[in-house]
C-alpha cells in the first residue's frame, strides 16, 4: 500500500492542488496529520476536497480552533485573526467535519498519526528532549506527525535521538528507507506554510511494502495564494511569508 501523507495545508488551495498534481499516480491513500485550515484564503475549498479525498485524518490545533467554544487566546494575533476569519466563512457542514476529526495519536494500518507531540497534541517535536519524551508513548516503530511545519522527523532508540534531513532545496526528492530497530517519527513537512526555509509544498509518500520513505516538494504559484489572503483582508504577513518557506 502506498499512503500519501499530507500535514499542515492551511488553507492554501494553490499548494495543495500543486502537491495532487505532483503526487498523481503514486499513492493509494491520503492521510493528513492535521491542519486542514488556518492562514489561508480557501478554508472552504480545503475541507471539501478533505471530505471527498482523506481516507484518514486527524484534527490540527487550527481545525480545533474553529470549534465556537474554542479559547483563541493562546494563539498569536496573526494566527487568531485567521481563525476568526475562518469560522466565519465555514459553512456548517465544514465546520462538522472539523469538529469530527479524532485527536492524534490515532493507529492506521500499524503506524500512527498525531499532530504535534504522542504525549500532547499542541507540543511541537523540535529539540531532542521533546522528542525524547515520547519514548514512553510509542506503540509503534513508525510514526507521522506535522505542526512544526519543518519537513524531516528523527530516529528514536533508548533515548537517543538522530534527526532526518529534509529534501534539500536544490532537489525535488529524497528516500528513507525504515530499517533496524529504532522509532522513526516522520514529518512530512507543511503542505501550505513551510517553514523550513524551502517555500516549496513539502509531503511524503510510504509505501508499505517496501518500508521505504520518499519525502518530496512540489513548486507552486505562492503569489497567487497570497493575493487571496491580501483580497480576504487577512493579516499580510500571512502572505509574504509564503514566498521565503519561513
Amino acid at each position: 500500500m502506498r499512503y500519501l501523507i499530507l500535514s499542515d495545508i492551511h488553507s492554501n488551495l494553490e499548494a495543495l492542488e500543486a502537491v495532487m498534481e505532483a503526487a498523481e499516480g503514486a499513492y493509494d491513500r491520503i492521510l493528513c496529520c492535521g491542519d486542514l485550515v488556518g492562514y489561508g484564503a480557501d478554508p472552504s475549498a480545503v475541507v471539501d476536497w478533505a471530505a471527498l479525498h482523506v481516507s484518514f485524518g486527524i484534527r490540527g490545533n487550527h481545525d480545533r480552533a474553529m470549534f465556537q467554544d474554542e479559547d483563541l487566546a493562546w494563539f498569536n494575533p496573526v494566527a487568531s485573526a485567521a481563525a476568526v476569519w475562518s469560522r466565519r466563512v465555514l459553512s456548517a457542514r465544514q465546520h462538522a467535519y472539523l469538529r469530527n476529526l479524532p485527536a492524534g495519536p490515532q493507529m492506521v494500518d500499524g503506524f500512527e498519526l498525531f499532530h504535534g507531540a504522542p504525549y500532547d497534541e499542541d507540543d511541537y517535536l523540535l529539540n531532542v528532549e521533546a522528542v525524547r519524551a515520547c519514548e514512553p508513548h510509542l506503540s509503534t516503530q513508525l510514526s507521522f506527525f506535522g505542526h512544526t511545519h519543518w519537513q524531516g522527523g528523527f530516529r528514536l532508540l533508548r533515548g537517543a535521538v538522530r534527526p532526518i534531513a529534509k529534501v534539500p532545496n536544490n532537489e525535488s526528492e529524497l528516500t528513507l528507507e525504515l530499517s533496524g530497530r529504532e522509532h522513526f517519527l516522520i514529518n512530512p513537512g507543511s503542505v501550505g506554510q513551510p517553514r523550513d526555509g524551502d517555500p516549496r509544498a513539502a509531503f511524503c509518500i510510504y509505501s508499505s511494502t517496501d518500508r521505504v520513505i520518499t519525502y518530496r516538494r512540489a513548486p507552486y504559484n505562492y503569489s497567487a495564494a497570497g493575493e487571496k489572503i491580501l483580497a480576504a483582508g487577512l493579516p499580510p504577513v500571512l502572505a509574504r511569508r509564503l514566498s521565503a518557506g519561513f
